[in-house]
């Protein structure tokens, strides 16, 4: 029988929920496609946030898979009430900080290009523009700034959520945050200044 809040398809045999919560309960009772389902809603959320980290799309995508499946075979240790990305945050995170701690150097990541409905050429290329120098930007801030600006920008968590994921007082993640505002407000402005030729360089 199916628990409260999850629905069997009778068509598919399939579960059909919405909450992550039943996905977990659905697990520990021995549903696996229920942690499936899991990785489905957020591994791509989890590999964009190992990749604005470790800035290495293999190492990124290695790291993501560390992550799900840690958070698979620790299900148990997780406490209900929690929100489960809020988990799956931060044991991707603490996974890339291992890598990051056996190795110094970083390789180029890429951004999402910004989205217009219905763009000209002309603005089609302004937009390029925009998101080359934003990635340029971002990648050029310490790991701990540019980590907190994906979270809090680029996936939309509050405070809270990301101190829990980073495992961080809230006054740091807001100092974080600012500081890494203004890093990049300086970088693009000083970007605007610079004369045409030597943007299109940088």
């Amino acid at each position: 029988m199916a628990r409260p809040g999850m629905r069997l398809s009778a068509r598919t045999g399939t579960l059909e929920v919405n909450d992550d919560a039943t996905l977990v309960a659905a697990t520990l009772a021995g549903r696996s496609e229920a942690f499936g389902m899991l990785v489905e809603r957020y591994e791509r959320a989890v590999y964009n946030l190992c990749l604005r980290t470790l800035r290495d799309a293999e190492e990124a995508k290695d790291a993501s898979q560390e992550a799900f499946l840690k958070a698979f075979r620790g299900l148990k240790t997780f406490r209900p009430g929690a929100k489960f990305s809020t988990w799956i945050f931060s044991i991707a995170y603490h996974a890339c900080c291992d890598r990051l701690g056996r190795r110094k150097r970083y390789s180029d990541a890429e951004l999402p290009e910004l989205a217009d409905p219905n763009p000209g050429p002309a603005l089609v290329a302004e937009r390029r523009d925009e998101a080359s120098a934003l990635r340029a930007a971002i990648d050029a801030l310490p790991e701990k700034y540019r980590t907190v600006i994906t979270l809090y920008h680029l996936q939309g968590h509050q405070y809270e959520e990301i101190a829990r994921v980073l495992d961080l007082p809230i006054g740091t993640v807001k100092t974080h945050l600012f500081r890494a505002k203004e890093q990049l407000r300086r970088q693009l402005a000083h970007r605007d200044d610079a004369p045409a030729g030597e943007a299109g360089r940088a």
